[in-house]
């Protein structure tokens, strides 16, 4: 809802986005972080006419440059997967409106250690866009069905990790110190 009136009315500040959308001033701004972490490009500008605005050309739509939906073939009935959604998990789906079609399943037992988690049923036109869809809420979605699903998502995680714990990301961070927890180019 954040994006699709960012994307209809332009630019609006917090005051104007938390009238529209009934919520208080600071909901908006964590909204705001929380939609900018997931990679949506939205931006304040600052001054009297300021306010938050998406990166022209953005299209909630589209989710990522060059990303092209893989789509079951016509006629075909969707498929839905089962998951579960961190609250954090469950604030970027509604936010980014990706994946499509979240259903929080009411009256499913809480899974031990993870009683703040939801457990959800989603939409998937394709094994190959939800792998995307998951993955791009991160550690904060665990798929449990289809097992093809959670398959696919725990490979492409396994390969983004071994991209980051490689020889080229041990060699980036022995160029770098640490500094105030986070680390700083020498």
């Amino acid at each position: 809802m954040l994006t699709g009136l960012l994307q209809t009315r332009g630019r609006m500040t917090a005051r104007q986005l938390a009238g529209h959308l009934e919520v208080s001033q600071r909901t908006i701004i964590r909204d705001i972080e929380a939609l900018s972490s997931a990679g949506i490009p939205v931006y304040a500008v600052r001054g009297c006419r300021g306010g938050f605005e998406l990166l022209d050309g953005f299209s909630s739509d589209l989710p990522a440059a060059g990303y092209r939906r893989d789509r079951a073939s016509p006629g075909a009935r969707p498929q839905r997967a089962r998951v579960r959604l961190s609250p954090r998990g469950r604030r970027l789906a509604a936010l980014t409106g990706r994946p499509a079609g979240v259903r929080i399943r009411r009256n499913v037992p809480p899974a031990p250690g993870r009683e703040d988690w939801a457990e959800a049923s989603v939409r998937i036109d394709s094994i190959g866009s939800a792998v995307l869809d998951m993955l791009a809420l991160g550690a904060e979605v665990e798929v449990l069905d289809p097992a093809e699903l959670r398959a696919q998502v725990g490979e492409t995680a396994r390969k983004l990790a071994e991209l980051h714990h490689g020889p080229a990301a041990a060699a980036h961070q022995s160029s770098c110190r640490p500094y105030a927890g986070r680390f700083r180019p020498e």
